[in-house]
């Protein structure tokens, strides 16, 4: 089996003033003893290196330096897979949004999604209940017990 984590989950782990960050980092703690592949997507990665470092989105940013040694961190780990775009990646993504086409926001998600369909991950890890609307993705929140 296989799952991924969006980028809010990773962000919880960074930012030390927000309520969820001990629980995110216990829950990425325990992806290194996870028997399933850890997919990480280059998207996700990216948006969290664009975030964590963005002062105008965390009070006290990390450093590039910071932020990459996490992702370095992730990747590093024993079960994870960098997953991306490769040979049908658009027509996954046009058959992910036929019934709903993304716009604006929802863009990205839809391109997160359509990453997992064409690897076969079925279980994203995230906050962000937008991507229930993706019938195929078993969404859940890691904070919830």
């Amino acid at each position: 089996m296989s799952y991924s984590v969006d980028v809010n989950v990773l962000l919880y782990a960074s930012n030390r003033a927000s309520p969820r960050h001990g629980r995110a980092n216990r829950f990425l703690e325990e992806r290194a003893a996870d028997p399933d592949l850890f997919c990480l997507t280059f998207l996700t990665v990216m948006s969290y290196l664009r975030m964590a470092t963005h002062p105008r989105i965390f009070a006290t940013p990390l450093t590039p330096a910071e932020a990459m040694a996490n992702v370095d961190a992730l990747l590093g780990l024993p079960r994870a897979r960098v997953l991306s775009e490769g040979e049908g990646f658009m027509d996954v993504y046009r058959a992910v949004t036929a019934g709903s086409p993304a716009r604006g926001n929802a863009v990205p998600d839809a391109h997160l999604a359509s990453l997992l369909r064409l690897h076969g991950v079925r279980t994203l890890y995230t906050v962000d209940r937008d991507f229930r609307r993706f019938p195929f993705l078993d969404v859940r929140d890691p904070f919830e017990e």
